[in-house]
């Protein structure tokens, strides 16, 4: 493993003009509640049959 150069780096400065731009994201999705139920995930799927399994 090597150590830390001598040399730092310099700051980048970005082009003139240019700032962050931020944006507010909704991610939840709303779900009506007679719709069916989603399948659950590979984890999950793997688990119950895990369970399954161990019971008999």
């Amino acid at each position: 493993m090597t150590g830390p150069t001598s040399a730092p780096r310099g700051e980048h400065t970005p082009a003139p003009g240019t700032t962050w731009q931020t944006e507010l994201v909704r991610t939840e999705t709303v779900i009506d509640d007679d719709a069916p139920a989603p399948r659950p995930n590979r984890a999950t799927r793997r688990a119950l049959k895990r369970a399954t399994r161990r019971n008999r």
